[in-house]
């Protein structure tokens, strides 16, 4: 399948998969209160923030693979770690519930397993070229959790059932992707099996792409975690929310691009055509979000206190501060890959170390200097100059 089809292919899933919770999301408002939904988006992004590096980044390297055996050999490897980061998990749920803190986090192991699974078995989909069951992977994970959080919601079950949803539409994704069987059946990936040299050859995957991955997703568990010290919960939960509807076109434009311009750039027959690639990708992109920065300057508050209640206007002055972080990010989102293309992960992790501190540098004066509000355009200030960074290196890579 080529890059646009099967880019577009993705991309009307990933449009479904958005519109979905977009179109339920001013009603999940109403069924949730944002203390709720903050100590909701807390467990759920501590249980991302470990799913990510849920399968140690061994999965990414799928599209390495050429010969059947050895894609099915990697998968069973990707199992198994996932299997010891689950049972890890368990301990930080249970230090979380026995510190007196949410009892929410007992659910933290189960959600943990669904979301690391569900993107582990879709880049086991895409490396097969099986880019429709990828998009209605999305659309079970990200339009039936939120359809499942209405009905939670409507039995008034509280962040429980925010939790639920959420983890049950991971979970049927997961299930959704697993084709086509791997060499040797499923049953074959928990048979005995030398591993040690599959591990061996792509090493660098766990070694320097899971520290940059757990890094980048930890900054959404670390705004969480200081929002809910510092301003408590509803604080926690308006960020959340604004994020959500924020990084929903990164989402469907981006992971829709990533993963079909992934396996491209592993392919290309020489840097320049592969820089190229990323050259035009950028700009579509940059041209793409700036109107959207520009409509949240101009109407945030005034959109999140119509479409939600006025309760949740607090939202939309985050989401007026955030607009140019969210600009960049938008951009940022499907390049990611393109330094496990080239073999730049160890550039990357610094880098994202960086970007990392430059985040809470930016953080942490907004949010004393100016509260929820601050705190957005503390970050987006300090985030314009990593982003910067990051987009030169990559249009004059060498």
């Amino acid at each position: 399948m080529s890059l646009t089809r099967a880019t577009l292919t993705l991309l009307a899933g990933s449009a479904l998969a958005q519109a979905i919770p977009l179109l339920l999301g001013p009603w999940i408002a109403r069924l949730y209160t944002p203390a709720e939904y903050g100590q909701f988006s807390l467990v759920w992004t501590v249980a991302s923030n470990l799913a990510v590096v849920g399968c140690a980044r061994y999965e990414f390297a799928l599209a390495l693979e050429r010969e059947a055996r050895g894609a099915a050999a990697l998968l069973a490897l990707c199992l198994r770690v996932l299997l010891a980061v689950t049972a890890a998990s368990v301990l930080v749920g249970a230090a979380w519930v026995g510190w007196g803190a949410l009892p929410l986090a007992a659910s933290l192991p189960v959600a943990v397993m669904a979301a690391a699974a569900s993107q582990a078995l879709g880049q086991w989909a895409a490396r097969a070229g099986q880019f429709a069951a990828l998009a209605w992977g999305r659309v079970v994970q990200w339009g039936g959790g939120s359809v499942a959080q209405v009905g939670f919601g409507l039995a008034q079950d509280g962040p429980w059932g925010l939790m639920a949803g959420a983890t049950l539409g991971a979970a049927a994704a997961a299930a959704l992707q697993a084709r086509p069987a791997p060499a040797g059946g499923w049953r074959g990936l928990f048979a005995r099996q030398p591993l040690r040299e599959m591990a061996r050859r792509h090493r660098d995957f766990p070694l320097l792409n899971t520290p940059h991955a757990f890094a980048g997703a930890l900054q959404d568990t670390l705004a969480l975690a200081l929002l809910t010290l510092w301003l408590g919960a509803p604080a926690a939960g308006a960020w959340a929310l604004a994020l959500r509807y924020l990084k929903a076109p990164a989402s469907l434009v981006g992971g829709s691009l990533s993963q079909a311009l992934y396996p491209r750039l592993t392919q290309a027959a020489s840097l320049a055509e592969g820089r190229a690639l990323v050259r035009r990708n950028l700009l579509l992109l940059a041209a793409l979000a700036l109107p959207l920065m520009l409509l949240l300057l101009a109407l945030g508050p005034w959109l999140f206190a119509a479409v939600f209640g006025p309760e949740w206007r607090a939202a939309g002055e985050l989401a007026r501060s955030l607009a140019p972080y969210v600009a960049l990010h938008f951009v940022a989102s499907p390049l990611s890959v393109v330094m496990m293309a080239w073999g730049a992960q160890a550039w990357g992790l610094k880098l994202a170390l960086v970007g990392q501190v430059l985040f809470v540098a930016g953080l942490l004066p907004g949010l004393q200097l100016g509260g929820l509000a601050g705190a957005g355009w503390g970050v987006s200030a300090a985030m314009l100059l990593y982003f910067g960074y990051f987009f030169w290196a990559l249009w004059t890579w060498e």
